[in-house]
C-alpha cells in the first residue's frame, strides 16, 4: 500500500490485473471482488461477459482482456469488483484465436460463441437454452449454458455431520447406482418432490444399510447436457459442477449433493464417483461447441491429423481428452481435489482409464501415464480409492499388470466373462474359475516383483453396461429400444442364457425357478470370491430392462428401478442380503493377500477334473489364519446332479450354510442354524453351489442333518 496526500492507493499487481491462480472464478471477500483465470495456449483474445437473470440475451457488462495487462504465460486473468457487475449472476467467455493449424494442432475458435468456464462449479441452463445453437457456427448468446458466480454473501462452511468412512477392507461391497434411476419410479417409496434426486437417494439409505453394502459407486454426476439423448451421464459438459437436474431444486445442486454424501457417511457408507475424464459431450467436428473446443481445441483434445475426421476417437463417443497435455492433467487433478475437498467423496472409478496411456498421436506409451503418476504423487488424491476400467473403446486392454496404476483397483472383465460362461454351462472353464475365485493372480501376480493384492480385482457379473442379472438368465438376444420401438437386433449375447424361454412371455414356473437358481449361483460365486465384489442396483431383487443391454438413452421405466420387484422377489432378496452378510462375517474369504496354503482344491473326489468337459470342482478354505472358521465349497455347473466326496469330512464337523438349489428359506441359513452334514458323500444338485461351514467340536450329534440323497454313479 502507498499514500498520495490523504488518499490510500492499492499497489498490489493482482488487485489491478488479476491473478493467474487459481483457475476459474473465486470470490475475494476482503476485496469484495471476483478473480477470473482461464487457460488457453493459442487464444489471441479473450472477453468476459456478464448477465443478469432477467437479461440473458444481452450482457450487462463485457470486459475485453488486454494481453499486456491480463495475461501471464498461457493464462488470461482479471479481477472485477462486485460493484462493477450491476447485479450480474452469470458469466461466460468469448475467445478469439487462429483458424486451421498444423496437422496435430487444429483449432476450432469461434469468437462469437459464448463458452462455459471449464472450472465453473455451477452451470445454469436458461429456458431458451438450445443445443443446436452450440452446433451451428456463430453466436449462441441467450441460448447458451452459463457459469454461475459464487455467492457474494459470506458462506459458512457446510456443516458436515459425518466425515469420511472406511470399513475393514474385507467388508467392502460396492453398489453401483444411478442417482436418478434409483428413486425416480413412483413405487420407490420416496416423496414425489425428491424422486430421482440426491435427496431421494438419502431416503433409501436405511434400505442400503439393511442390504449390507458398504460403498455406493455413483454413475456420473458431473454436469452434462440435459438436451442430449443421454441418461447415464457418460457425456460430461463440465468436471467441477454437480448435475443440477439431479437436485430437487436446480439452483441447490451443490448443497443437496453435500447433504447426500454426509448422509451416506453417517450410515457408514463410502461414496465413490464414476468419472469420465476421457471425453466430453462436445463430440467430434459435428458436435456442439460449449467450452473446451472454443477455448483451446488442441490442448484439450487429441487430434487425428486427418482433416476429414480431426478428432481422435479412442473413447467411442467422438473425441478423446488430451491427458498427455500438462494443462489437461492439471484440470483433471483440480477437479478430483474439488470433489474430495469440497464434497468429501471417498474415491473415483475412471471410465475407459486406458485412454490415459495414449500419446498425443494416439499411440500407446510404454512408460508411466502422466496423469496416473500425478495422481499417485498428489498428497490428497494419493489417499483416496482409485478404480480403473482398464481398457478403452479402441481396443486397448490393460487389465492387470499392464495398467500403469500399480496400486489401483480394476474392473475385472475376465471375472465377469468367465463366471457368466461357467454358470451358463460352457465347457473348459474349471481352470479359469479356480483362478477367478482365488483372486485372479494371473492378472495381479503374487510375485516378488509385482506383489499385487487380490482386492485390486473388482469382481462383478453385471454392471450398468450390459444385461441386468435377471436379464442375464432370461434372454439370449438383445432387445434394445430405439425411439420407443423395439429393435430386436438379432445379436446373441454369448454369455447369457434364457433358461429355455426368451423373456417373460409364457415363462413357466419351472423355468422361473431355474432362473432364480442361476441368479443365486452368480450371487454366491461373487460373494465367495477373493477380491472386491460389486453389483448393480436392483440386481438384489431381479430388476429387469426387458432384454435391453444398452439403455444409455432411456430415461423411463426401462431404466428406473422397479421397486415392486422387491416384494415380488422377496425370497431372492433375502438370499442376496444374507450372502453379503455371510461374506462380511467370514474374513477368510476376502483377504489382503491370496489364499495361498490355506486353500486346497478338489473335484467330486480328491482331485480336480481339469478336462474340457468338467463342470465341477470343490475347495476347502482354512480360516484359522484369519481367526475364522473353515469353509468347504462344492460347485456343480453341470445340468446333472453329482455326488461329491467331502475330502475334509473326518477332520471337521460341517453344517450346510448355503445350497442354491434349495427353496427359500432352506437355500441359506443364519450362522449355527444350518443342517449338520452326517456323511462324507454329498449330493449336489444340477446347476448349484453348496457351502459348508465348520462347527465347534462335539456338535455333530445335535438335531438336524443334511439330506444325503440317493447314491449317484460318477459321470
Amino acid at each position: 500500500m502507498g499514500a498520495i496526500g490523504n488518499t490510500t492507493v492499492t499497489t498490489s499487481w493482482y488487485s489491478r490485473e488479476g491473478s493467474p491462480n487459481p483457475l476459474g472464478v473465486v470470490w475475494l471477500e476482503e476485496e469484495r471482488a471476483f478473480n477470473f483465470a482461464l487457460y488457453s495456449n493459442h487464444a489471441t483474445g479473450v472477453s468476459l461477459l456478464f448477465f443478469k437473470p432477467d437479461q440473458l440475451a444481452q450482457p450487462c457488462r463485457r470486459i475485453d482482456l488486454d494481453y499486456l495487462v491480463n495475461k501471464s504465460g498461457r493464462i488470461w486473468h482479471c479481477r472485477v469488483p462486485e460493484s462493477d457487475l450491476a447485479g450480474a449472476v452469470y458469466y461466460g467467455y468469448q475467445v478469439q484465436g487462429p483458424h486451421g493449424g498444423r496437422k496435430y494442432d487444429l483449432h476450432a475458435f469461434d469468437e462469437q460463441k459464448l463458452l462455459i468456464d471449464p472450472y465453473a462449479t455451477e452451470i445454469y441452463f436458461p429456458e431458451t437454452f438450445d443445443r443446436l445453437a452450440a452446433i451451428r457456427p456463430g453466436s449462441n448468446v441467450g441460448k447458451a449454458p452459463l457459469g454461475v458466480l459464487p455467492s457474494v454473501k459470506e458462506q459458512e462452511a457446510y456443516p458436515w455431520k459425518g466425515d469420511r468412512v472406511r470399513f475393514h477392507e474385507h467388508d467392502l461391497v460396492i453398489y453401483e447406482l444411478h442417482v436418478r434411476g434409483f428413486t425416480r419410479n413412483c413405487n420407490s417409496g420416496v416423496e414425489s418432490s425428491r424422486r430421482g434426486s440426491y435427496l431421494g437417494a438419502i431416503d433409501k439409505i436405511p434400505y442400503l444399510v439393511e442390504l449390507g453394502i458398504t460403498a455406493v459407486e455413483l454413475m456420473p454426476v458431473f454436469q452434462f447436457d440435459p438436451q442430449e439423448d443421454n441418461f447415464w451421464g457418460y457425456m460430461p459438459l463440465n468436471f467441477f459442477a454437480p448435475h443440477s437436474q439431479y437436485a430437487s431444486q436446480q439452483r441447490n445442486a451443490a448443497r443437496e449433493f453435500r447433504q447426500m454424501v454426509s448422509a451416506f457417511h453417517q450410515a457408514g457408507i463410502e461414496v465413490i464417483l464414476d468419472v469420465v475424464f476421457n471425453h466430453t459431450t462436445e463430440g467430434d467436428e459435428h458436435g456442439p461447441c460449449y467450452s473446451f473446443k472454443g477455448i483451446d481445441n488442441s490442448s484439450y483434445y487429441i487430434t487425428s491429423g486427418d482433416p476429414e475426421h480431426p478428432f481422435a476417437n479412442f473413447s467411442g463417443t467422438g473425441n478423446t481428452l488430451h491427458t498427455k497435455n500438462r494443462h489437461c492433467v492439471r484440470m483433471i487433478l483440480d477437479s478430483m481435489r474439488n470433489w474430495v475437498n469440497q464434497y468429501h467423496v471417498d474415491g473415483f472409478r475412471f471410465d475407459l482409464a486406458s485412454v490415459f496411456n495414449r500419446r498425443g498421436d494416439g499411440s500407446v506409451s510404454s512408460s508411466q501415464s502422466r496423469l496416473v503418476a500425478a495422481i499417485r504423487a498428489d498428497p490428497v488424491l494419493g489417499k483416496v480409492r482409485l478404480i480403473a476400467e482398464p481398457w478403452d473403446a479402441a481396443g486397448l486392454n490393460q487389465l492387470g499388470r499392464e495398467f500403469p496404476g500399480k496400486r489401483w483397483l480394476q474392473w475385472n472383465g475376465l471375472f465377469r466373462d468367465d463366471v457368466r460362461r461357467f454358470v451358463k454351462g460352457d465347457a473348459g472353464l474349471v481352470p479359469n474359475m479356480v483362478r477367478r475365485l482365488y483372486g485372479s493372480d494371473d492378472l495381479f501376480p503374487d510375485s516378488i516383483h509385482e506383489a499385487c493384492h487380490p482386492y485390486q480385482s473388482v469382481n462383478y457379473v453385471n454392471s450398468h453396461d450390459g444385461f441386468t442379472l435377471y436379464d442375464q438368465v432370461s434372454y439370449n438376444q438383445r432387445h434394445n429400444w430405439i425411439n420407443g420401438e423395439q429393435n430386436r437386433d438379432g445379436h446373441r449375447d454369448n454369455h447369457s442364457w434364457n433358461c429355455g424361454t426368451e423373456g417373460d412371455a409364457g415363462v413357466t414356473d419351472e423355468i422361473m425357478q431355474l432362473r432364480v437358481q442361476q441368479a443365486k449361483n452368480f450371487c454366491c460365486l461373487l460373494m465367495l470370491s477373493n477380491g472386491t465384489p460389486m453389483f448393480r442396483a436392483g440386481d438384489e431383487f431381479l430388476q429387469t430392462q426387458h432384454g435391453n443391454n444398452n439403455p444409455f438413452n432411456q430415461d423411463n421405466q426401462f431404466s428406473w428401478l422397479d421397486w415392486d420387484r422387491l416384494e415380488e422377489h422377496a425370497a431372492f432378496h433375502r438370499f442376496f442380503r444374507m450372502m453379503i452378510a455371510f461374506r462380511k462375517s467370514h474374513p477368510t474369504i476376502a483377504r489382503s493377500r491370496f489364499w495361498r496354503d490355506d486353500v486346497r482344491w478338489y473335484g467330486t473326489g480328491p482331485n480336480v477334473d481339469w478336462s474340457s468337459e468338467s463342470r465341477q470342482f470343490a475347495y476347502f478354505l482354512r480360516g484359522a489364519s484369519q481367526y475364522d472358521v473353515d469353509l468347504y465349497v462344492m460347485v456343480n455347473a453341470d445340468w446333472r446332479p453329482h455326488l461329491f466326496s467331502i475330502q475334509e469330512y473326518d477332520a471337521v464337523d460341517w453344517e450346510v450354510a448355503v445350497d442354491t438349489a434349495a427353496l427359500s428359506p432352506e437355500d441359506i441359513h443364519a450362522p449355527g442354524h444350518g443342517p449338520h452334514v452326517r456323511s462324507s458323500q454329498f449330493r449336489v444338485s444340477d446347476r448349484s453351489v453348496v457351502v459348508l461351514v465348520s462347527r465347534p467340536p462335539g456338535s455333530r450329534d445335535k438335531a438336524g442333518s443334511a439330506p444325503e440323497g440317493p447314491p449317484l454313479k460318477p459321470r
